[in-house]
């Protein structure tokens, strides 16, 4: 581990929620809806919203739609909880047009999936920096959605303030945590118990929409809680089920775009 404390502050601790995009009967963005959802859980006690993620159903949200809703949830938490955008994108053009509109909409924060197809993404990131304005830019793992993902090796010469990791790889989260002393967040639900005593900053997790408290119980040592999130789980594993979940729990459409 590096000997230096110049490193970035956590953009928040806890659990954060990878807020589902509410849409109408029609398919169109229910802003309202999804405003709805994320008072709730702040309500229920989630300390982060990320609007436009991947479990947002982002690639299917157009550039109107994305300054759109996280307008109305920033709008609706009041500043009660950092709201972080979903602001990652194929190329780096497109990338830095989705974090100027958060970063000009007002967003606290910018989380920013690493490119397809690039295995050395310090250019794309360095790019993306230069339109935060000094708004929290965290980078994003996940090479199953965008391979190859991020090189744990290679975080300390991005210019970021956090990291998500969803691959569910704990060799390279444990990796990560130990070589960099930025803050990490967990996007596994199943790591939760594992993740926060390591060293984890908190997680960002698609689970948060049905299962806050729970989760927040498992990432802060609570065993048992660990073991009640695998049901839970298992039956989310696609936008469609864990949609019909928050729909049962918080009264929202359950109409997805994907799949």
């Amino acid at each position: 581990m590096s000997d230096s404390t110049d490193y970035p502050v956590a953009p928040f601790e806890g659990i954060g929620a990878a807020l589902c995009t509410i849409f109408d009967s029609r398919g169109k963005l229910d802003a309202p809806g999804t405003a709805s959802l994320a008072v709730q859980l702040v309500d229920a006690g989630v300390d982060a919203l990320v609007v436009a993620g991947t479990t947002g159903e982002a690639i299917t949200l157009t550039r109107k739609e994305r300054v759109k809703a996280l307008r109305a949830v920033l709008d609706a938490v009041e500043g009660r909880v950092p709201v972080i955008a979903g602001s990652g994108a194929p190329s780096i053009h497109q990338a830095a047009i989705y974090t100027a509109d958060a970063v000009d909409t007002g967003a606290n924060g910018v989380l920013a999936l690493s490119p397809p197809g690039v295995e050395d993404p310090r250019a794309y990131y360095d790019a993306i920096a230069k339109d935060t304005a000094g708004v929290p830019l965290l980078a994003y793992h996940y090479p199953k959605q965008s391979a190859p993902g991020i090189q744990a090796d290679l975080l300390t010469d991005l210019p970021i303030s956090g990291c998500k990791d969803s691959s569910g790889d704990a060799q390279w989260f444990l990796e990560a945590v130990t070589e960099w002393e930025g803050p990490m967040y967990t996007g596994s639900p199943a790591l939760l118990s594992w993740a926060g005593p390591i060293g984890a900053s908190g997680a960002i997790l698609g689970l948060a929409n049905v299962e806050p408290e729970l989760c927040s119980r498992a990432f802060y040592g609570d065993a048992e809680a660990q073991r009640e999130l695998a049901g839970p789980i298992q039956m989310t594993r696609s936008i469609h089920a864990l949609k019909d979940l928050v729909a049962a729990r918080f009264g929202v459409s359950s109409v997805a775009r994907l799949g």
